[in-house]
């Protein structure tokens, strides 16, 4: 079961909280992502982000909970940028170019994204899983419906999404990362390429 991304939180009930939020949660994602998350404090958050250390406390409950509705938010608002670029989609071939685009250019805008999730592993275990295992999900679900369609041959689905998440992964690892760069599109036509035609001879 998915956590929910408003547990251990405030919501604001007007727009000038709905920015103070937004001001926390921009603040606590480049620190979290430059400096990790036991080398940031709630302070530094308030710091950065122009507000009292007091004004966090109205929306939550501490640091842990910050890093957990961000995740959470981040993870929610990847999902609606990849729904919304494949929605009209009718091959699942071309939601998936669509959405490996979708997903580089999230991670090029939210480059402390590794970092910050792989820190969780070590923070909250389980919402690390989640966080993964929730985009599996999805993906099952959609490998799934295409498999019965004949867009794919019979693989266990649950594999496939891993191996797809995998190379979306490494894929934006290397460039955005490493090279710190976008993906270059002719990278993503060759994931598209051995997708289509595999890699052996």
């Amino acid at each position: 079961m998915e956590n929910n991304i408003y547990d251990n939180i405030n919501l604001p009930k007007t727009k000038r909280g709905e920015a103070t939020l937004d001001k926390i949660c921009d603040a606590a994602e480049y620190l979290f992502g430059e400096r990790g998350y036991y080398n940031t404090s709630v302070n530094d958050i308030a710091y950065r982000a122009g507000v009292a250390p007091g004004t966090i406390y109205i929306y939550f409950e501490d640091k842990k909970s910050i890093f957990q509705y961000l995740i959470n938010n981040l993870k929610k608002n990847l999902k609606a940028k990849l729904s919304e670029v494949t929605r009209d989609c009718q091959e699942n071939i071309d939601k998936e170019f669509l959405g490996q685009q979708a997903f580089f250019e999230f991670v090029n805008l939210h480059r402390g994204l590794y970092k910050i999730i792989w820190e969780a592993q070590f923070v909250d275990k389980e919402l690390f899983k989640d966080y993964y295992s929730s985009f599996a999900r999805g993906y099952v679900r959609r490998l799934t419906e295409a498999s019965k369609a004949g867009e794919y041959r019979e693989i266990d689905p649950e594999t496939l999404a891993y191996i797809l998440m995998g190379i979306s992964n490494f894929i934006g690892l290397k460039w955005i990362i490493f090279e710190e760069k976008g993906v270059p599109e002719d990278v993503i036509k060759e994931i598209m390429d051995v997708l289509k035609h595999g890699i052996l001879k």
